[in-house]
This record gives C-alpha cells, sequence and structure tokens, in this order.
C-alpha cells in the first residue's frame, strides 16, 4: 500500500522537529493531516479532503480562511514593509479602533501572542500593586507562562482537596516557589473560593478569571463567582484581569459585556490579529501606566521586536471593522443554532451527551450532564480516549473540529455549514453509542 502524502510529511517532519511538529494540537493517529489550503469555512489537506473548520485555528480565524479584504489589505501592507524599528500610524489606528470597543479598554499595547498578553497582564499586575502572588482558576488555560499554566493539567492524584486546591506544574522542573506564588481557586464556588483568597489577601496582586474558559467545559463564570470577585479585589487592593483571548469574539466589547462587573486588566489575542500572530493588554488607564517609560523607567518595561508590526496591526484592524455589531449578532445566532441542533442529535442518538458554550462557541460532552467544574470536566484515560474516538468520527465525516469536541465558528459560515455539521455528529454518536 502507497504512503499517503500525509503519512510522508510526517516522517520527514520528525526527523526535524521533536514530535515531528511545532505545536502538539496538530497530533492524530496515525499521522496529522496537512492544509494545502484554506477557502472560507472549508479546508483542503494535501490529499485533497475537504473540511468544515469548526476549529479556525483554535479560534483566532473569526472570518474563516483568506477573506478577501484582509488578503488584500495585507498585501498591500507586504508591498510597504512587514516590520521596523520606528513606528507606524497602523499601531495608533488599531489602538484607537480596539479601545472604541470597550470602556473599560482606556490604554492598550500590542504583543505577538495570548500567552505573552496574560504573562504581560500578570508582570502589570505585580507592578501596579507592589505583591507577588496571582490566583486562577483550576484547570483554566491561559498560555505557556509557568505561573498562568499552573494546575491547567491536574489529575485526582495531585489536585488536592476542594477547599484547597493544590498548584500544580505542567512542564517537569517548574520551580517550586513559582508554584508557591499561585493561588488556586474553584470555578465559580463563590464560599470556598473567597475563603481562600482571604488566607492570602495581603500577598494576592491579581485574579485571574476566563469568563467561559474551555478546558474547564465552555461553561459560563456565574453572575455571583464574577460579581464576587470583582467586589473582593476591590476591597483587598488587587487587581481583577479576564483572559478574552478566545472569548473577546462573544459580543462587540467582548463576553465581559455578559456581566455588571468590569475588570482592570483584559487580555487579547487571537481573532484581534486577523489571522496574524497578535497579543494585546487593554486596560485603566491608571494601571496600564506602570508600562509607560516616558516619566523615566517603566515599573514594567514591555518591549517586543514584532509586537505591532505594521502586517499584524492592518490584518487586525481589518478584521475588527468587519465584526462589527450586526456580525456579532449574526454569529452568535448561528451558535445558538447549532447548539440546538446537536442537542436535537443527541435526543436521536439516544446517547448519554450533552453540549455546552454559549456566543459562536459550543463543546460536546459524553455525559449526561455538564460539569459545573474543573474536577467535573476533567476526563480519566479510558473516557479521554473514547472523546478522541468521536472527534475521529467527526474527522471522518468531513469536520475540523477541536480535539475537545469544542467548535469556534466563523462567519463565513452559513446555515448550510451548522446543518451539515450537526448531521455529521449526529452519526458519530450513533457510532459511539455501543461504548458510552
Amino acid at each position: 500500500m502507497a504512503m499517503t502524502r500525509s503519512a510522508g510529511l510526517f516522517e520527514r517532519a520528525k526527523a526535524v522537529m521533536p514530535g515531528g511538529c511545532s505545536r502538539n494540537t496538530i497530533l492524530r493517529k496515525p499521522y496529522p493531516i496537512y492544509a494545502e489550503r484554506g477557502e472560507g469555512s472549508y479546508v483542503y489537506d494535501v490529499e485533497g479532503v475537504r473540511r468544515i473548520d469548526f476549529g479556525n485555528n483554535v479560534a483566532s480565524l473569526i472570518h474563516g480562511h483568506a477573506h478577501p479584504a484582509i488578503v488584500a489589505a495585507v498585501g498591500e501592507q507586504l508591498r510597504n514593509g512587514t516590520a521596523f524599528t520606528v513606528g507606524t500610524e497602523t499601531e495608533i489606528e488599531y489602538a484607537e479602533l480596539i479601545t472604541s470597543r470597550n470602556p473599560s479598554f482606556e490604554r492598550v499595547r500590542f504583543v505577538n501572542s495570548g500567552t505573552e498578553a496574560v504573562m504581560a497582564s500578570l508582570k502589570a499586575a505585580r507592578a501596579f500593586t507592589g505583591r507577588p502572588k496571582i490566583a486562577k482558576v483550576e484547570g483554566a488555560y491561559h498560555g505557556l507562562y509557568d505561573y498562568a499554566e499552573t494546575s491547567q493539567t491536574a489529575k485526582p492524584g495531585n489536585w488536592g482537596q476542594p477547599d484547597r486546591p493544590s498548584s500544580v506544574a505542567v512542564a517537569r522542573g517548574t520551580p517550586q516557589n513559582v508554584l508557591d506564588d499561585v493561588v488556586v481557586i474553584p470555578f465559580n464556588d463563590v464560599e470556598r473560593a473567597l475563603a481562600i483568597l482571604d488566607a492570602n489577601r495581603d500577598q494576592l496582586a491579581c485574579v485571574l478569571i476566563d469568563l467561559l474558559p474551555h478546558r474547564i467545559g465552555v461553561i459560563p463564570a456565574s453572575q455571583a463567582f464574577v460579581r464576587a470577585l470583582r467586589r473582593w479585589t476591590e476591597k483587598n487592593g488587587a487587581l481583577l484581569i479576564f483572559d478574552e483571548v478566545i472569548t473577546f469574539r462573544s459580543t462587540f466589547e467582548g463576553a465581559q459585556q455578559w456581566y455588571d462587573a468590569q475588570p482592570d486588566i483584559t487580555a487579547l489575542g487571537k481573532m484581534i490579529g486577523g489571522g496574524f500572530p497578535v497579543g494585546g493588554i487593554a486596560g485603566r488607564a491608571h494601571v496600564m501606566e506602570v508600562m509607560n517609560p516616558l516619566n523615566g523607567p517603566a515599573p514594567f518595561p514591555l518591549y517586543g521586536t514584532f509586537s505591532a508590526n505594521p502586517v499584524t496591526m492592518t490584518a487586525g484592524r481589518t478584521a475588527m471593522k468587519l465584526y462589527d455589531r450586526q456580525a456579532v449578532e449574526r454569529l452568535n445566532s448561528l451558535g445558538d443554532r447549532a447548539r440546538t441542533l446537536i442537542g436535537e442529535a443527541i435526543k436521536v442518538a439516544d446517547v448519554p451527551a450533552c453540549v455546552t458554550g454559549r456566543g459562536s462557541m459550543f463543546r460536546i460532552h459524553l455525559s449526561a450532564d455538564a460539569p459545573e467544574g474543573y474536577r467535573q470536566a476533567y476526563l480519566s484515560p479510558e473516557k479521554a480516549a473514547l472523546l478522541s474516538r468521536f472527534v475521529g468520527h467527526l474527522f471522518d465525516g468531513g469536520l475540523l473540529i477541536v480535539e475537545t469536541a469544542t467548535g469556534f465558528l466563523s462567519t463565513a459560515m452559513s446555515e448550510q455549514e451548522i446543518d451539515d455539521m450537526a448531521s455529521v455528529v449526529l452519526k458519530a454518536l450513533r457510532k459511539i453509542k455501543p461504548y458510552l
């Protein structure tokens, strides 16, 4: 049997990269697929197979692939240069656009990834408060920074008691002092969270939360939880940071507009780059002042060779102009349709499964009840293997979706792609029914 082109590419990749890739999320058994091109809501692989893309590069492609307006704008900028050691007006124009979308975005700085945006937000909080510790939600993903990644992969054997979750390292060799400076709180559990925060009140610089956390099950933070954290941070001199790297797509102003409590700093990324690497730190002017070097050395110096490069700024500004209130409303309506049709497929297949999400995001769970927090969302090796089989059936049926069975919609989609997705989900549920 002849080797497929994808299999051949993987063999080449393994010879030059650890694991054959630069990001583990592309891996699948027996080998990854390799994209040849993307067009709108579809990806065509090197074997010539077309799939509907519900991964959208993990939520970063809000308008799908190769949107003509973004392609044209970037092409024009490429002819004028890609990066400079001086400033560009494009950065200023994009900063004006971003800050106009949300009243809590009084100032903004650009970086090159969501990980950088979270890292800079935490460092800004330390510089502003003079305190060393951060608090974050158990299981929440916030990128690769040592402090932010703590306890994102905690397991039953090391995650500790619910009243006092352990700070668990992701990477081998993480210094113990890093873990000691991360306070872990349970998601949507106001009483336990406040008790843990109270025990560290004099040392906490900030509380970091994702309002619709992917790894916790794409379930929304409750109003009571967000409100309690806002009150606690204000009372105790700490900052409240929202990670909206993924969720900024949720409304014109971001997911924070679902709540009556607003943050001091918001970390942005993914879709605001228009398909290019990007991160952003937006926040209250007096807090963001810690990055200002005009009146002497900044308490938090922030640099980056490719930060605010004009290609990313051009692509991002074009994408966000297209993502106006009407576009947000239409996409969220498609999200409602997707979750409804998935729910109907679950009923027809008669399997113990459910769907969660809000706005233009969804996640399928192979359990009858939605998780309430990370410990309920955690999958045993057996359940993880079954979910992988389910996602494999979706893949074989013509869908690209995140390995957790999470989908992110793009404006390139129509009701037809949503209906086609639901049909594939039904077939996949029927295939795994004997194992549930």
